[in-house]
């Protein structure tokens, strides 16, 4: 079976911890990451580093100069805008593979004029009224998590294993 890809997308970031996290999980998952420039950081910011670990080479990335340069390298993508305005819920959309789940910046989210024009592919993440949003490496992780449910988990692991002991030789617990 070859593997659905996820492409997870960065425009503007500005906390280079959260774009760590966030690289973290692309690469725990096999998931592409693409930052939009500018970003409130440099690539080689410790923090960034620190904050993925030592994962950096299992990362596929790729840098784009702008928002325009983004969408013109990948015309024929299936983008889901990730934003507290949308009208829609992350978990009512069917991801189609070789989905683009597209976050802004931490302090205004994406352009308004990209969320009204596309309204339908808009998607929000559930939580009370006056909470203002999640935190951005959070809401990535929840949105690439249900996207791998919704496909069954490809190639990834669904079993851990313990270090010193071997599940198959548990006895089930009266």
């Amino acid at each position: 079976m070859i593997m659905a890809k996820l492409n997870i997308v960065l425009v503007e970031p500005e906390i280079p911890q959260n774009t760590g996290n966030i690289a973290r999980t692309c690469a725990a998952t096999g998931a592409r990451l693409h930052l939009v420039e500018p970003m409130g950081f440099k690539v080689d910011d410790k923090k960034l580093k620190r904050a993925g670990l030592d994962y950096w080479y299992l990362l596929d990335i790729t840098y784009y100069a702008s928002l325009d340069d983004f969408f013109a390298r990948n015309a024929n993508g299936q983008f889901y805008f990730f934003t507290t305005k949308a009208q829609h819920t992350h978990s009512d959309i069917a991801y189609p593979d070789n989905a683009y789940l597209v976050f802004g910046k931490e302090t205004a989210g994406l352009p308004e004029k990209l969320l009204f024009d596309n309204p339908e592919r808009c998607v929000r993440l559930p939580m009370i009224g006056e909470a203002r949003s999640l935190n951005l490496s959070n809401a990535v992780a929840v949105g690439a998590y249900e996207v791998l449910r919704q496909w069954g988990y490809p190639e990834l692991e669904n079993r851990g294993h313990l270090r010193d002991y071997n599940w198959d030789d548990a006895q089930p617990q009266n």
